[in-house]
């Protein structure tokens, strides 16, 4: 049982805490961690080379540390995530005919683990397979930090608004929490422009209530995007989604919500 009183293994606690930044921020320096842990820049390489070794972080040309391969999974509740949402990602690539992607949330950040792009569009949104995004302006983002209580929110953008990089993180919280409300009456979660410049996107989170989740989203050029277009996508989504919930981890997080809000 955990207790309150228990002393802390200071430095399984120091690396914790180095691994937080590197998925907040996307790379740290040595510098940059011996401020954050508040040890001299020697302890800090020793404790980032550790995370190195055991695949958690990558020495970058740089000579900044980021994600290892290791840590690119972290978002993924297990490793046949990506294969079971397979299935889905191109059932809805058939249904909408744009490009599509699954993310899974890790901080305040999405990764793309998997997407399939409309390559025959002379005008479309290209893969972004692999990419970490900030989850506050992306479709994927909002859709997953929607499954989270308030209170988780608050709690992962206070770590990342304190960290050393905090010039990074641009978000306004009130705004952030009224749209997650509206994702949870609708379960639709929009992106126009917040991201890349031209861009409209759509998605919804699929899942257990109490296990592993992810986003499925459509991405196009904002110029092709109509609410026609938006309220026959999120009704697709919303199937797509209650048929595949069971599949990841035995229910569906959650019961049909109303009709697809309108674009905000």
């Amino acid at each position: 049982m955990y207790r309150k009183d228990a002393p802390r293994v200071e430095s399984v606690h120091r690396a914790l805490v180095l691994l937080k930044l590197i998925i907040e921020e996307g790379s740290i320096s040595v510098t940059e961690a011996a401020a954050a842990l508040e040890v001299n820049a020697s302890t800090a390489q020793r404790l980032l080379v550790t995370l190195v070794h055991d695949g958690f972080a990558a020495q970058r040309e740089d000579r900044r540390y980021g994600d290892g391969s290791a840590l690119a999974n972290v978002g993924v509740a297990t490793p046949q995530l990506t294969t079971r949402l397979r299935p889905a990602l191109e059932k809805l690539f058939e249904r909408v005919g744009e490009t599509v992607h699954v993310a899974t949330l890790v901080g305040t950040r999405i990764q793309n683990i998997d997407g399939i792009e409309a390559s025959w569009h002379p005008l479309r949104f290209g893969s972004r397979v692999g990419a970490w995004l900030p989850a506050h302006i992306t479709s994927g983002g909002k859709a997953l930090l929607a499954d989270l209580s308030d209170d988780e929110v608050d709690a992962r953008y206070k770590m990342a608004l304190t960290s050393p990089r905090a010039h990074s993180v641009d978000v306004d919280l009130v705004s952030l929490h009224e749209q997650l409300d509206d994702i949870r009456d609708s379960r639709i979660a929009w992106n126009f422009e917040e991201s890349e410049p031209g861009l409209a996107a759509m998605s919804i989170s699929v899942g257990a209530q109490h296990g592993p989740r992810a986003a499925l989203s459509v991405a196009l050029p904002i110029a092709r995007f109509t609410k026609e277009l938006g309220a026959k996508w999120s009704a697709d989504l919303i199937e797509i989604a209650d048929e595949i919930g069971g599949k990841i981890s035995g229910e569906i997080g959650g019961a049909a919500g109303p009709s697809p809000a309108s674009p905000r």
